[in-house]
């Protein structure tokens, strides 16, 4: 067997040696396994131990309420830097630092070449087109600029005429300019994402990086959602990044998504869980130790080679790049926050319903990310050579925030009743019986007042909004986090446990592409 084979495993079934089979399939469960037993403790507990369970969720509520309290502090604080790094014209910070990169001798930021990918599936024109006009005016040199548009086959015919037609418009306002076309049906492949970005960086590589001879350190390359508005100074921020990271062979660089393309005309639910990816974002950008790579994402094209680039046998290739990289590198990986925003749409279908059915998808599918868990674990597994504190660390804040992200909404509207409904016996006529939902709904009701400083931010981060709304759409935009406990349950906890429990019972996820629209 190949010494590093766990670097392209997929799934389980990949593995030809049958005891490390049955360990990744033994951590393929574990996330679901984990989640939930438990709900199901706390249900049967609730019944048996109504006095225990009901100590317990007093004492949960308030960890709770202290963590978000102390995730508020970071958000805002990464929102603030955010402001600071929009307002800077990163050219001439570049200019007036002479910044040249100690890691790469020789290199000024002149000398630096961006290779924008943007896979495609079967986008309409002007969602393309607004993306490529925004690159087409930004604040860096466009002859440093080397842009893909990554068609997939099984887009049809209408997705080739839609890249004619971009190609026919910007094919010459950059350095160089592809369309290429991922073939439909690869054996081995899952049809994503993934396999499209590898297919492309591939024909860049063979047809204009090696021909031009371009040095590999010398490009940094940015995969985008095809919907994603560039701000004019966001290749300037990343330049200046990467030329002032002490290691930037060995970094992916990582901005915050903010999905408000169409955030106007997105229905309330759609706005909280776009705003809530955020705000989380910018969370994990003040807490770089924990910050993994996420959609939209920027890496160095020498390591990414050195790789072999993207998995094609994975549906989140987003996240699953980091976990690649650090294994094969041996833990010498990080992720550098940007606090620098990337433009993309938020969830916006025909109808209510049809949104509501794409937004469950959407988070389904992140969620899915959890077959990463299994993936790094394995790898820690056999990689010797990374360091013991690390593979704890990252471990458990992996393992700890898909539980999170399963359970935690739950057990806090839902659960932390249930002491008092079916505890029954002696329970029911204690004091804690009685002032358990006082209790509850007080801690609850203090951590929901951070959702006011919550909204504030949101405000803040909307574009203008569109003449044909009245004011009273300002109101929604304010109210509309009302609704966060119960967004967090049907659009958080439930896909959550869905994702998990699917990889359990090996009913594997494939690719599933969010549709675009502007209204």
């Amino acid at each position: 067997m190949e010494k590093n084979f766990y670097l392209n495993i997929g799934r389980a079934s990949e593995i030809n040696d049958s005891k490390d089979r049955r360990f990744y399939r033994f951590l393929e469960i574990l996330p679901a396994l984990l989640s939930w037993s438990t709900i199901f403790l706390v249900i049967f507990l609730s019944s048996v131990q109504p006095f225990l369970i009901a100590i317990f969720i007093i004492f949960f509520d308030v960890y709770w309420l202290l963590k978000t309290v102390f995730l508020s502090l970071h958000m805002r604080s990464a929102f603030n830097k955010m402001k600071k790094n929009i307002k800077k014209n990163w050219q001439n910070e570049l200019e007036m630092a002479h910044i040249s990169s100690q890691a790469l001798p020789g290199t000024l930021w002149r000398d630096i070449y961006h290779l924008v990918i943007l896979p495609m599936y079967q986008e309409p024109l002007e969602v393309v087109r607004a993306s490529f006009l925004s690159l087409s005016k930004i604040n860096y040199p466009l002859g440093k600029l080397i842009v893909v548009l990554a068609v997939e086959e099984r887009g049809g015919e209408s997705t080739l005429a839609v890249a004619r037609e971009i190609e026919k418009e910007f094919g010459n306002a950059f350095f160089k300019f592809l369309v290429s076309v991922h073939p439909k049906d690869i054996t081995g492949e899952i049809a994503g994402k993934g396999s499209n970005d590898s297919w492309a960086i591939r024909a860049v590589k063979n047809k204009i990086i090696d021909q031009f001879k371009i040095p590999y350190e010398r490009i940094i390359v940015s995969v985008f959602d095809v919907d994603t508005i560039t701000h004019p100074e966001f290749f300037g921020c990343l330049t200046y990044a990467y030329l002032s990271c002490k290691k930037p062979l060995r970094s992916s660089f990582q901005p915050i998504p903010l999905f408000v393309n169409n955030i106007w005309q997105a229905p309330a639910f759609a706005r909280i869980f776009a705003f809530s990816t955020t705000f989380w974002q910018m969370i994990q950008q003040s807490r770089p130790e924990r910050l993994i790579t996420f959609s939209s994402q920027s890496i160095g094209f020498e390591p990414l080679a050195e790789i072999g680039f993207w998995q094609t046998n994975v549906v989140n290739e987003d996240s699953r790049i980091f976990w690649q990289c650090l294994l094969n590198f041996d833990g010498d990986w990080q992720t550098v926050p940007l606090f620098f925003p990337v433009y993309m749409d938020s969830n916006v279908g025909n109808t209510f319903w049809q949104t509501a059915k794409n937004q469950y998808k959407q988070i389904q599918r992140w969620a899915y990310g959890v077959e990463n868990n299994p993936y790094f674990l394995f790898g820690f597994h056999k990689n010797k050579k990374i360091e013991r504190k690390k593979k704890w660390h990252l471990g458990f804040l992996m393992i700890e925030g898909a539980h999170s992200l399963a359970t935690n909404s739950l057990i806090i509207f839902l659960l932390g009743w249930l002491p008092t409904v079916i505890g029954g016996g002696l329970f029911s006529q204690t004091l804690l019986s009685y002032n358990l939902p006082y209790i509850t709904r007080l801690i609850m009701t203090l951590a929901m007042v951070g959702l006011v400083f919550t909204a504030i931010i949101a405000i803040n981060l909307l574009p203008p909004k569109p003449p044909h709304y009245g004011r009273f759409k300002w109101f929604w935009m304010t109210a509309q986090w009302l609704l966060f406990p119960i967004n967090m349950i049907i659009f958080g906890s439930i896909p959550a446990l869905d994702a998990q429990t699917r990889l359990a019972f090996r009913k594997y996820l494939g690719f599933w592409n969010t549709p675009k629209s502007r209204n």
